[in-house]
């Protein structure tokens, strides 16, 4: 701020705004203002100039703050002033009177008093909505050419229905077929397209029908003014709008000036005030002034010769450019050379190699344009791995390095990208912020371990605290507010920042290296963190959100990944299955917290060459979880030990919006869990596809060796296991110690925006039920799913978790069969009063549709009485989704209920101890083939395979063993299924089924 004296006039020229708020200074900063905003008002009095004092209205929940409590009033105060002013400016409040004031809030007549000047300055509170803010990428462009002007813009406050306005200059033309939008991060369309955007899935009860409506409108300067209507801004996500808009500029160099605005409505109707945080320049320049280097994006880090020897250049192509060359310096600019480059001047691209390892290099384009020789903005380079040691960061295990690994990222962003070098030392810390283009590189001697009192989570529209835990089948209250994004899946899904490396709506990261990198106890892994203190709220490792290219691994090797069970250790096989046990590559992670990885909306992910849990194996539940993620590649894990799933895609509700997951390479995927090796599903507020997975090796599975669950009503298909996909089966895929080997299910939990339920009484098996079920949301589907390949045995839950590796089977241990588990709602005449609702599509029973097991082989512990063949499993109502919920099932091998087009060929069901339950049972069946396998049965039991209530069952070519395994063959008789007596009615006339 500069004060220029005219007489007994001020005038007071501003360089920047002066708010008094916690506007955020990067994007990883939370986007709600705490505090009141201040701006100069020009239309001030004669003798003084007005500062105007925003106060507003909004929610913003904490982790603590009473689920009553999040209504807030943002008022200017007198201690809301001195902390954000300028310093070197004394100053004091007084009232009208020219009293002094130290407390109590700022009322119209107030002044704020310049001490050494002796200037007045009155002070005016007016209530608006905290001012946005609007930001250019890439504000220097070159004048006269074809470019993309991108603009960022983040309301002050949140909002349920905001109307945001953004003016485009007189001079830069644009219409709706020539700007694509993008509203907080569900991805980019036409301007004009985006009324018609999906909304995701949603129930009826959601307040919202679109994203939004877009119109143009021209005011009498000839400026644009993008309308964009009906904004759902309670989610925050980064950047709410995204505008990035194809122009042509004009040959004169200039400066274009952006203005924005917004309003909302709730909880009280206001509009922005305006002024220079809702403004942004474009400056176009004669020379070329958006030389740029093109960072490397390379899917997998290869550390090869090219990896900093080869730089890339692009540039907006200027008619009339001639004889372009690139230059470089290696002394900062004070003399430079010309590059040998590979060059495409039409395109306006080129490329250089061989350069130098180790050198800070800049880089400029020199050019001619008429008879003059021009040069463009310059760039730097440095071409090889930026050691810490080097900058101050000399891994001291008593130190707490956070700001300085902070800095040193942040500057290599700025500069384009890099590679920031652990090499040696333990480095301390609490939140990173990971930022486009940069890579950490782990050396081996290098450890990165986590402190407390990482960053706090982020402020929320809604309160999250009544249901932290998710959704039991007791709770209603999430659906009391059916908007409630953040009571469709459990705390640690719907909160991001508080965890030790945390990007948003970034690009192209790297993370690797052979180090270690350690939660070191520091990262919690319970439901109730938010019921911690403050310091001790981080429950993740790496969160990325909204991000794209993504890179997590050791240095990457094309071996396959084994397991060796004489030396409870992975190897890589080698040719002529020879072992490399040495595994020196390997990117060593443990006490990872309750998630190692959470990705969520984040695409082209590449995980890979990890070693888990091998420094401690405590503080570990979930691995990798990818929610609402696509293009996703894992390869090369091993878990020694974890608490829940080593890898899992779902799709749940916390960006606000659903968003579903497709395109999955998943291969050599070896580990010990609590939970599920591999879980697809269970959060599936949106659908699920195209997943490939090639050779697992189950040590230990307390719930499944491989699940599928959709419990929201997502659609699951397309699951591959052992297909050979992703590339050669080197081995058969192994299942030891499982709870069961497979569970394949749907329930009705609905948690997804606009979800209603109800709470009915009803009776099923003769047992009394009194839970919720879905009105609205239509029971998810899940089809297609082909399991090839797979030996399993030791089937009883034996993971080494609870810290014996492993306990052998006592017959104590929890035991379950093979699970296909559809779902259907109770029949209305054993609901009291009555099913009164109809889901959207009609529907009351979900069919998982054409699984096929070939060639898998299941030995169980077995030793179950006869009288387990009339057990009848419970449907899986809300809250109730894993298969501990479906008690005894009455068959060893494979049970199978609500299901259509069954394939199990080619594949055996044995057990080690007589069971005489049957080996196959199939309830509600609708055609299955179950062909040419071997499978054995008690002496009390009749029949191998066994149905209730199912049609179109082929059994040939299958047989079967009397008691001992291929020692006495059945005659055909005991090969035919049998019709159990009915146990419970089959769906009434009348009601649909999928």
């Amino acid at each position: 701020m500069v004060f220029l004296f005219n007489n007994s006039r001020i005038l007071l020229l501003f360089t920047m705004v002066m708010p008094l708020t916690l506007m955020a200074q990067d994007k990883a900063t939370t986007a709600y203002h705490t505090r009141p905003q201040i701006f100069y008002n020009p239309y001030g009095g004669r003798d003084s100039a007005n500062f105007v004092l925003i106060s507003s209205t909004t929610y913003a929940f904490t982790p603590d703050t009473h689920p009553d409590s999040g209504l807030v009033h943002i008022r200017p105060t007198v201690k809301s002033m001195p902390g954000n002013w300028n310093h070197t400016i004394p100053s004091y409040i007084t009232d009208s009177s020219g009293k002094l004031k130290t407390e109590g809030e700022i009322v119209p007549g107030d002044f704020i008093v310049l001490k050494k000047q002796d200037i007045k300055i009155r002070l005016e509170p007016r209530l608006h909505a905290l001012n946005g803010r609007l930001q250019i990428i890439q504000p220097d462009k070159t004048a006269g050419t074809n470019t993309d002007i991108t603009l960022l813009y983040t309301a002050g406050q949140r909002s349920p229905d905001a109307t945001v306005r953004i003016m485009i200059p007189a001079g830069i033309s644009v219409d709706t077929s020539s700007i694509t939008v993008n509203v907080i991060g569900r991805g980019a369309v036409l301007l004009k397209d985006l009324s018609k955007q999906s909304i995701g899935r949603t129930g009826n009860k959601y307040s919202h029908r679109k994203v939004g409506t877009a119109k143009l409108k021209k005011d009498k300067n000839g400026n644009t003014w993008i309308i964009l209507s009906g904004l759902d801004l309670r989610p925050s996500n980064g950047a709410d709008i995204t505008l990035t808009m194809k122009t042509r500029l004009q040959h004169s160099p200039g400066q274009f000036i952006f203005k924005s605005n917004y309003s909302v409505t709730e909880p009280v109707a206001l509009n922005s005030f305006g002024g220079q945080e809702e403004e942004a320049s474009l400056y176009t320049h004669k020379n070329i002034a958006d030389f740029q280097r093109i960072p490397d994006f390379a899917t997998t880090y290869s550390g090869d010769a090219n990896t900093w020897s080869r730089v890339d250049f692009r540039w907006s192509v200027k008619p009339g450019m001639l004889a372009p060359q690139v230059q470089f310096s290696t002394d900062k600019g004070k003399t430079w050379k010309q590059a040998t480059a590979s060059m495409d001047a039409n395109k306006g691209s080129a490329q250089i190699t061989h350069l130098k390892p180790d050198k800070h290099y800049s880089f400029r384009l020199a050019y001619s344009y008429g008879k003059v020789r021009s040069n463009s903005n310059t760039v730097d380079y440095y071409s090889g791995k930026i050691a810490v040691s080097g900058i101050g960061i000399d891994g001291d295990p008593a130190k707490d390095y956070t700001n300085l690994i902070n800095s040193a990222i942040d500057s290599i962003h700025r500069k384009g990208g890099g590679t920031l070098y652990f090499d040696k030392g333990w480095f301390n810390v609490r939140t990173i912020h990971l930022k486009s283009n940069v890579h950490l590189f782990i050396g081996k001697q290098a450890t990165i371990a986590a402190l407390k009192g990482g960053d706090a989570p982020e402020t929320t529209w809604f309160s999250d605290k009544k249901y932290r835990s998710g959704l039991s089948s007791t709770d209603s209250g999430p659906y009391d507010d059916p908007d409630n994004y953040m009571t469709k899946q459990d705390v640690g899904h719907h909160y991001f920042r508080n965890c030790m490396f945390f990007a948003e709506r970034e690009d192209n990261i790297k993370i690797t290296g052979n180090g270690r990198i350690t939660g070191n106890g520091n990262l919690v892994t319970g439901d109730k963190v938010m019921n911690n203190a403050p310091d001790n709220r981080s429950d993740k490792m790496f969160t990325f959100k909204l991000c794209t290219n993504i890179e997590i691994g050791g240095l990457n090797r094309n071996e396959d990944l084994w397991y060796d069970e004489i030396r409870d250790e992975p190897y890589y096989i080698l040719s002529a299955n020879k072992q490399d046990t040495v595994l020196a590559n390997m990117l060593h992670i443990d006490q990872g917290g309750h998630f190692v990885l959470l990705a969520t909306g984040t695409d082209n992910i590449d995980v890979h060459d990890t070693y888990f849990g091998k420094a401690n194996g405590k503080n570990a539940r979930d691995i990798y979880d990818f929610m609402a993620c696509n293009n996703v590649r894992v390869k090369n894990i091993y878990s020694k030990v974890s608490s829940d799933d080593i890898v899992k895609p779902g799709s749940d509700c916390s960006l606000g919006f659903t968003r579903p997951a497709r395109t999955y390479s998943v291969r050599n995927v070896i580990g010990d869990t609590n939970c599920n090796l591999f879980q697809i599903g269970s959060e599936t507020a949106d659908d699920i596809q195209d997943i490939c997975v090639d050779n697992i090796y189950v040590l230990g599975a307390n719930k499944a060796g491989f699940s599928i669950s959709t419990n929201d009503g997502g659609h699951i298909k397309n699951i591959h296991l052992n297909c050979g996909h992703t590339g050669s089966l080197h081995s058969r895929s192994k299942m030891l110690r499982t709870f069961t080997p497979f569970f394949i299910s749907i329930s009705n939990r609905a948690r997804i925006l606009g979800a209603e339920a109800g709470r009915y009484s009803f009776t099923e098996n003769g047992e009394k039920h009194n839970e919720l079920l879905i009105k609205n949301v239509n029971i998810g589907k899940v089809e297609n799913i082909l399991i090839n390949g797979i030996d399993i045995s030791e089937v009883y839950a034996g993971s080494s978790y609870s810290g014996n590796r492993w306990k052998e089977y006592d017959g104590k241990q929890r035991r379950a069969t093979a699970i296909i588990a559809g779902y259907a709602l109770p029949a209305s005449s054993v609901v009291e009063g009555g099913l009164d609702f109809t889901l959207p599509d009609g529907s009351y029973t979900g069919y998982i549709k054409n699984v096929q097991f070939n060639d898998v082989h299941i030995l169980v512990k077995g030793s179950n009485p006869i009288s387990d063949t009339s057990a009848n499993p419970p449907e899986l109502g809300v809250g109730q989704y894993n298969a501990s919920n479906l008690n005894t099932q009455p068959a060893y091998g494979l049970w199978a209920r609500h299901a259509k087009d069954l394939q199990v060929k080619n594949s055996s069901f044995n057990f080690e101890e007589t069971d005489q339950r049957y080996a196959v049972f199939l309830d509600d069946v609708l055609n299955a083939d179950i062909i040419n396998n071997e499978m054995v049965l008690g002496k009390e039991n009749a029949t191998a395979i066994a149905q209730r209530g199912s049609t179109g069952i082929k059994t040939g070519n299958n047989k079967v063993y009397g008691e001992e395994w291929k020692k006495k063959v059945l005659p055909l008789s005991g090969n035919r299924p049998k019709q159990p007596a009915a146990l419970k009615p089959p769906p009434e006339t009348g009601q649909k089924q999928q």
